[in-house]
C-alpha cells in the first residue's frame, strides 16, 4: 500500500484517516477540498482541478481523500488501495453536526480563507449545507463505492471497508505497527514528521 485513494460521506473522519495513513506510510497528503474549494468558495476550473490533482499522484507514494467525480478516475487509475469509511448515518451526522457547530463558532478558516458561515446550518439545498449534503449523498456513495468493489476495472485496487469507529482505529493501529516493524518506514515516517 503506497497510493490510497481514502473516500465517504462528509464527516466520516476521511481527513483524519488519510493524514494518519500519510504518516504511517511516511508519504505526502492531499485533501481534495483544499484544491477544489478556492477563496470566497469559488470552484476550482475543471482542468486545473485535474491538472494539480494528476501533478500530485505522479509521485510513488501518496494519500488522496476526497469524493470528487471529476478526478477519481485520474486517482483510482494510479491508486493501489481505496479505503472507504462507510459509517452508519446516525454517527456522522452527530459528528458532522458537532464539527461544523465548533467551526462556526470559533470561524475556523478551512481552505483558501474560506470558513463556514452560520446562516448555511438553515439552508435546505445540499450545495449550500454541508449537513445536508450529507443526509442526501450518504446513499450515492454506498450505490458508489459498493459496487466499484467488484467492478472488473477496478481488480487492480485493494478496497479497505470501515463501517465503524473501531475497525478506523483498528486499521490505522495495524498500519502503524506494520510501520514500526519496517525500519525502512520508520525512516520515512520521521522524515514525513519534520
Amino acid at each position: 500500500m503506497r497510493r490510497v485513494s481514502v473516500v465517504g460521506n462528509s464527516g466520516s473522519g476521511k481527513t483524519t484517516v488519510a493524514t494518519a495513513i500519510a504518516v504511517a506510510l511516511g508519504v505526502p497528503h492531499l485533501e481534495l477540498d483544499a484544491v477544489f474549494h478556492q477563496p470566497n468558495w469559488e470552484p476550482l476550473e475543471r482542468e486545473d482541478f485535474r491538472a494539480r490533482v494528476a501533478q500530485f499522484i505522479a509521485g510513488d507514494g501518496w494519500v488522496v481523500d476526497g469524493n470528487y467525480n471529476a478526478v477519481q478516475d485520474l486517482v483510482w487509475q494510479r491508486a493501489d488501495t481505496v479505503v472507504w469509511l462507510d459509517l452508519p448515518r446516525r454517527q456522522i451526522m452527530r459528528q458532522l453536526l458537532a464539527r461544523t457547530l465548533r467551526r462556526m463558532v470559533m470561524r475556523t478558516e478551512l481552505w483558501n480563507g474560506n470558513t463556514e458561515p452560520l446562516r448555511n446550518l438553515f439552508m435546505l439545498d445540499p450545495e449550500q449545507s454541508i449537513l445536508r449534503w450529507a443526509w442526501t449523498q450518504h446513499r450515492t456513495y454506498a450505490e458508489r463505492y459498493g459496487p466499484a468493489q467488484d467492478d472488473p476495472a477496478n481488480r487492480h485496487l485493494t478496497f479497505v471497508r470501515l463501517t465503524s469507529r473501531a475497525r478506523a482505529a483498528r486499521f490505522l493501529a495495524d498500519l502503524d505497527a506494520g510501520a514500526a516493524s519496517d525500519p525502512t518506514a520508520r525512516r520515512s515516517r520521521r522524515s514525513a514528521r519534520a
